[in-house]
């Protein structure tokens, strides 16, 4: 095939997150992203790397057997934010289950492991729809010089935004903030930031909303560039706005972010408070958290605590199979200390280490909230930190980052600190199944394996392994 080609095929299976194997009538295999199984597509060759082609998806020829004949959002095919709402949530489930399997299969066999001996299964997100407790939107506009636009990046573009006022991955509350604001500074002929350019003030929206308390804090991100207006008058007016619609929960926070990144992320280079707080709490396993704007918390409120009764059974069991109740626990890359606080009650201690200082600070606060004397948190490199604290862990937790644990650290975990067993909690298996392979060869085997559906509608998922030394 060459570079600029179209062609057609058949989608024959989906690698993890979403990259479609299409086979064409003259046997080739392409790589075509946001596709199905079953689906008869045409697309474009824009990349031939290594004789390996990728292909950008044009059109959805036939539809899967499997499809849905229509998807629950209006926005989906257009928006990028999410990958399989066209697919009934149980074929979701077994999609994300095959993945897993066929990423975990060759490295358990490796070490003379049967994938199905140890898999516990896929657990369900409580909710398919409505389920997020975080939104970062997007200020834009959906074609050049076009009106302002307020929702989620077009899949595929770096520059266009989609307006997504009936995105069916948050609930009502997300909605009507966002057609507010949307309006609000469309009326006030306010220029977005260009990403190109770099010019203009408004750059996102961030919304955030607890499940278990209905609080709502919001949070409009913007550049320093003010000419033309008063920017304290218009904050004012919007925050009036904002505060005259009609919630099922409780807004107890707007503030407003300065950010002069040329980055698109968004960056702190300081808040104010326009109204209520700049936190939030959230309740999860009887356990309350204070959390911030930019403070990381599992945006599924309950599959965390799906993902966390898991992991508790797991380190429980475990524990309790060798009658040694009382136990050091070290939560590596422990974040806002989440996952430690939720293990306090099957351990003696529990020593969390994150390299975020901010979020270090969270945890600590939010132990003490609640009433928890076992936790302690340490601000630092896991790589560096582990050789100077001078408990020794009798069981570790591992939930790194998506990319997973740098090989310097995994080779210091693995072999230099013995521990017998050790829980990996991964969000994303292509990283599960790397550091995996490398904790075989140090002496360590899978025990148990479930996979825990934080994300429906998207091609995420998080799986839970129990690891434990050969000789134990």
């Amino acid at each position: 095939m060459k570079k600029g080609e179209v062609a057609e095929g058949i989608v024959k299976e989906v690698t993890f997150p979403n990259k479609g194997v299409v086979l064409t009538e003259k046997g080739q295999k392409v790589i075509v992203k946001n596709t199905i199984p079953g689906q008869k597509v045409s697309f474009l060759v824009n990349k031939i790397r290594k004789g390996k082609c990728e292909g950008r998806l044009l059109e959805v020829l036939e539809n899967s057997p499997v499809e849905l004949a229509a998807p629950a959002c209006p926005h989906f095919g257009i928006c990028g934010g999410c990958t399989y709402q066209n697919l009934d949530y149980e074929e979701q489930l077994k999609l994300k289950e095959r993945q897993v399997r066929e990423l975990l299969c060759p490295v358990l066999a490796e070490d003379g492991k049967d994938f199905d001996a140890l898999f516990e299964g896929i657990k369900r997100s409580p909710r398919q729809f409505a389920y997020r407790n975080k939104m970062e939107f997007s200020f834009g506009d959906t074609e050049k010089d076009g009106p302002l636009a307020l929702g989620m990046h077009k899949r595929g573009s770096f520059y266009d935004i989609v307006n997504v006022g009936n995105c069916q991955i948050v609930d009502g509350d997300y909605r009507r903030i966002l057609e507010c604001v949307r309006t609000f500074f469309g009326e006030k002929r306010i220029s977005y930031y260009h990403k190109m350019r770099h010019e203009g003030y408004l750059r996102h929206l961030l919304v955030r909303k607890a499940v278990k308390t209905g609080e709502i804090l919001i949070d409009l991100v913007t550049s320093m560039q003010t000419a033309g207006f008063d920017e304290n008058v218009v904050l004012e007016e919007m925050k009036e706005r904002i505060l005259k619609i009609s919630f099922e929960g409780k807004i107890v926070g707007i503030l407003h972010t300065r950010n002069d990144s040329l980055a698109d992320v968004i960056r702190d280079d300081g808040t104010d408070i326009l109204y209520g707080q700049n936190y939030f709490y959230e309740k999860i396993l009887g356990l309350e958290f204070k959390i911030t704007p930019f403070s990381f918390f599992q945006t599924n409120s309950l599959g965390a605590e799906v993902l966390y009764e898991t992991a508790r059974e797991f380190i429980g069991d475990a524990i309790n199979a060798k009658e040694q109740k009382k136990r050091n626990v070290f939560d590596l890359y422990s974040g806002t200390g989440t996952i430690a606080q939720m293990l306090s009650p099957v351990a003696d201690k529990v020593i969390g280490v994150e390299i975020v200082e901010e979020a270090v600070a969270a945890a600590k606060e939010n132990a003490l909230r609640n009433g928890l004397s076992n936790c302690e948190f340490i601000a630092g490199d896991v790589l560096k930190v582990i050789d100077d604290i001078e408990e020794k862990p009798d069981f570790i937790v591992l939930d790194p980052p998506r990319d997973g644990i740098h090989p310097k650290a995994l080779e210091k975990i693995g072999r230099r600190m013995g521990v017998k067993e050790m829980l990996y909690i991964s969000c994303k298996p292509t990283s599960l199944a790397r550091d995996l392979e490398c904790l075989q060869r140090y002496g360590y085997e899978a025990k148990r394996i479930c996979c825990v559906d934080m994300f429906p509608g998207t091609g995420h998922v998080e799986t839970v392994v129990l690891i434990q030394r050969k000789d134990t």
